[in-house]
């Protein structure tokens, strides 16, 4: 299976027709896959709390948006998150890819990892953690889920679901 085609054919059988997203090592081949995509517009950010006012104003706009990006972002878009996202209840998938896990080679990114689900459970933002390739099969569900509720989803995506850091 290519995970990188069916989180996009996902994105694209919910409507999903505005995404931005912030890059990351792991997140390469789903953004390529995004980017050819003629069904979806790309833009991509150079924060994520700017991606999240993107896909804010692309839902005010009709369009159903997601955010691909990086944990270690998590603090930065807290504030967006609460007043903005979830004050005016947008739905918002939220493909992040999960860094600072075992194995992580970058010491910094352990850090934040530490904090992304208690941020998430505090903000009370609902959380799936895909740990394992065959959970790419829940993501139809989250994104009804999302669009049905308006609210934004995390969706943690580690090194294991994209295939390990390359020692593995």
């Amino acid at each position: 299976m290519n995970i990188d085609k069916k989180i996009t054919d996902d994105l694209v059988a919910n409507n999903v027709s505005f995404v931005t997203t912030v890059p990351c090592k792991q997140l390469a081949g789903v953004i390529e896959e995004i980017d050819a995509r003629e069904e979806i517009f790309h833009i991509p950010s150079n924060k994520e709390d700017e991606g999240m006012g993107l896909c804010a104003g692309a839902f005010m706009g009709g369009k159903r948006p997601a955010i691909i990006m990086q944990n270690t972002a998590i603090g930065v878009t807290i504030n967006t998150l609460a007043t903005l996202i979830q004050y005016y209840r947008m739905p918002l998938p939220m493909l992040i890819s999960y860094r600072g896990e075992l194995r992580e080679p970058v010491a910094c990114q352990v850090e934040m990892a530490v904090h992304t689900k208690a941020l998430l459970a505090q903000m009370n933002v609902p959380t799936y953690h895909f740990h394992h390739q065959s959970d790419v099969e829940e993501l139809d569900a989250i994104l009804k889920y999302t669009f049905m509720c308006n609210k934004p989803v995390a969706i943690l995506t580690d090194a294991n679901f994209w295939g390990g850091y390359g020692d593995q």
